[in-house]
This record gives C-alpha cells, structure tokens and sequence, in this order.
C-alpha cells in the first residue's frame, strides 16, 4: 500500500445541534491535522441548500484550507460545473494557485441542484448538465490560452490540475479528455474494476494529462471492533437513505437514535444500501479490505471520505489509518 497516496474528502456535514459555521470551522480545523498524518491532499465540496452539510461555495473554503496548512495539497470534490460560468471557475482558481503556487487541485463534477428549487435559484435545470463537454472545453481553454480574446487572469497559463469526478459517463469522459479519474466505489470492486479498466484503455493523452490516472473515493473507518465501526457509520448511512425517502439531506444524528428494524421497508433497504461496499473495522480488518480492493483495481490514490455523528471518532479514525499506511508529513 506505500506506493499509493491517500488522501481526504471532508464534506462539512452538520450534525444535530451543530450550526453551520461551527462545521466550516472544523473542517479547517481537520486539514491541519490531516497534514500533519501525512495525508497527501485535502478537498472539501459543493453542495447547495442542504441541511446537513455546510460547505456550499467550495472554492472559498479550499482558500480558507489553503490558508491554515502549508504543505498539503488542497482542492475541491468537486466544483459542480453546471453550476458556474467556466470562466469564473477558471479565474477562482487562478487567484488559489497564485496565492498558494503547487498546492492547488481543481476537481469538477456534473451534479446539479438536489431539487427543482434549488435548481431554479442557481439559474439552471436538470438538462443543463447535458452541456457538460462544452462547459468543459471552454474551462479547459482559459486555462491554456484564453477562447474568443477573453482571458482568464491570472489563471492562464497556470499549472492547475483538473480531476474529473465519475458518475454515470464519467469515466468514460475523463478517458476522451485526458483527464485524472475520480470514481467512487458505489457498486462494488468488479464494477469498478471494470470502469477503471476502460477509462485506462480508452485514454486519449491531452496537454493537461499525458497518462491516466485514478483516485479511487470510497468510505474508510477504523475502530476497536467490527461492531463499534458499524455503529459510527450509522448516522451517515440514516442521512442517505432518509434523503433518497423525503427529499432532504439531515444533519447526522448520535447512532443510538437509529433503529433500522423500525424504519419503513423502504428506508430501511435505502440504508442498507449505503453501508455497502464501505472499508471499515479494525486495523487488521481495514488493511484487509484495502489490499483486496488495490489488488482488483490498482489505483494510484485513495480518497477517504468518512462521516460520524461523534467527530472524536472520525480524527482517531484517520489518524490511525495513517499510522496503519505508515503515512509521513
């Protein structure tokens, strides 16, 4: 496992009681100890109207992250490219990378509002996604030499890395651009094995990438016993499947307040659903699972991300991952 990076996705969700503004805070707080346990990049996310999580303008944070660490590689999982105008998505992170010159990553994703509302308040609908490619390019070209004598100061020119997040044709978009990999392990080794495959056969080098390359996301959590990692993953698994059944995102509550065999047929398969395919256990059971899931899909970076109700127990978590992996700063 030492040939492979690990890093961290921290999503600032909320939990029941917590303000908003008390979990950006954290987040901050978290990246200063994730490079101090040698983890190798740190990217926060976008999401919009959501109750249970905080960080809605990624780029802000990411200066915020940039600003509290110094060595760490700091980015975004990722901006939502439907979203925003790529030239002011290329100039934000322009101004990141010259206030903080090699440590700046531009992860992009396709997502759009959570709801018909939300939507309509960023000014977009469901099919504006379906203009992604050409949001893309345009994003691409300010970065290199401008498009239609606009430019995009002071990005152009850069070196901005740009990772493309994976849902549905994901994989295979990244491979025709040129462009580092972001999959997240939401179906299984075989599947993703398979996706990572193709997008390395597939790959088309570009002036932005001239081989492939694969972060593979996924949910990794380490406690004293099977149950005790179970259990911490509740709340996060709850959220999720209470999302899919009532159209809203929660803040994560304590697992005590989660009884799976009470909650409807529907929600409970929802929340089983979400506890697939995660990593977690003791470090012996960790280390496991890991080497399975690198020995099927050789990736070249693992992103964790992982969400608790108890934050005591996600830092203890990574920071025992870290000494598992033999992490240095």
């Amino acid at each position: 496992m030492n040939a492979v990076r690990f890093s961290i996705l921290d999503r600032s969700r909320v939990r029941r009681g917590q303000s908003h503004p008390e979990a950006l805070r954290e987040t901050v707080e978290f990246a200063r100890l994730a490079e101090g346990w040698g983890y190798h990049r740190f990217w926060v996310a976008e999401h919009h109207s959501v109750p249970g999580v905080a960080g809605s303008a990624p780029t802000v944070l990411a200066a915020a992250v940039a600003a509290a660490t110094s060595r760490i590689r700091v980015g975004t999982g990722g901006v939502m490219l439907p979203n925003h105008r790529p030239l002011v998505v290329a100039e934000q992170f322009g101004v990141l990378e010259s206030l903080f010159p090699g440590r700046i990553d531009m992860g992009l994703g396709r997502s759009v509002g959570f709801t018909g509302g939300v939507r309509r308040a960023l000014g977009h609908g469901k099919d504006d996604a379906e203009d992604f490619d050409a949001r893309l390019t345009e994003l691409l070209e300010y970065l290199s030499r401008g498009r239609d004598g606009v430019h995009a100061w002071p990005a152009e020119g850069l070196r901005i890395p740009a990772y493309l997040l994976a849902t549905g044709s994901g994989a295979a978009r990244a491979a025709r651009f040129g462009l580092p990999l972001v999959i997240a392990n939401v179906r299984g080794e075989a599947a993703l094995a398979e996706a990572i495959a193709d997008y390395r056969k597939d790959f088309r080098p570009a002036p932005w990438g001239d081989s492939p390359y694969v972060m593979i996301s996924t949910t990794v959590l380490i406690a004293d016993t099977e149950a005790e990692a179970h259990r911490l993953l509740l709340p996060e698994a709850w959220a999720a499947a209470y999302s899919r059944t009532h159209g809203e995102f929660p803040p994560l509550i304590p697992p005590e307040d989660i009884h799976p065999e009470t909650l409807p047929p529907r929600q409970r398969r929802y929340l089983e659903d979400a506890l697939r395919h995660h990593i977690s256990g003791t470090e012996d059971t960790v280390a496991e699972s890991l080497e399975s899931l690198l020995s099927r899909t050789t990736p070249d970076e693992i992103l964790v991300h992982t969400s608790t109700h108890d934050p005591a127990a996600r830092r203890t978590s990574h920071h025992r991952l870290s000494h598992l992996l033999s992490l240095h700063p």
